[in-house]
């Protein structure tokens, strides 16, 4: 069990503008099935489980869907200049702690004040990947009551990340994306 799922399913699309997480049900032991439209495009798949005593490494699963597939240009990806984004007319801030490697970074929402509800048995959830999709780091919060969550990049780049935070009853998704040098 990892957060309350057995299996958590992340797909992007190749340019890394669509996110979605989803969690995939089992009736039968090994076989998990999830039903969800996607628009034309290529993707790419993040299967996140952690199997009882076995080493496991989140690999991307690339896939199309329908017939019209824009190629994704790498370095496509434009590094936000603002650090705040709004959802469901909720405003949450990135605070980084760095934007530098090989550095344990805290990563801190500043959420305006706003004390966002338990989702999968967490303050929220960070998924990061790298501009070309490959690299993948799904972050939870350090322990207490506040939305800061701590990683480490081993190397340069531009990435994405997406924060989840849960008001309301419902999921909204906050999408940033940083340059580490």
């Amino acid at each position: 069990m990892n957060h309350e799922k057995l299996l958590h399913l992340i797909v992007v699309s190749s340019d890394l503008k669509e996110y979605h997480h989803l969690h995939p049900q089992t009736n039968e032991p090994g076989v998990f099935k999830i039903s969800h439209s996607l628009q034309s495009g290529e993707y790419k798949a993040f299967v996140d489980i952690k199997p009882k005593g076995k080493v496991y490494k989140v690999e991307p699963i690339t896939f199309k869907v329908g017939e019209n597939h824009i190629e994704h240009n790498e370095g496509s990806l434009m590094v936000d200049s603002e650090l705040t984004k709004e959802a469901g007319g909720h405003k949450v801030s990135l605070l980084p702690s760095s934007l530098k490697t090989n550095k344990e970074i805290q990563l801190t929402f500043d959420l305006g004040g706003e004390t966002p509800e338990q989702y999968l048995g967490a303050l929220g959830h960070v998924v990061i990947l790298d501009e070309k999709g490959e690299n993948y780091i799904h972050v939870h919060p350090l322990e207490g009551t506040e939305p800061v969550f701590a990683t480490k990049f081993s190397k340069p780049g531009v990435y994405k990340i997406w924060a989840e935070f849960k008001f309301n009853g419902e999921v909204f998704v906050y999408p940033y994306v940083v340059e580490i040098k």
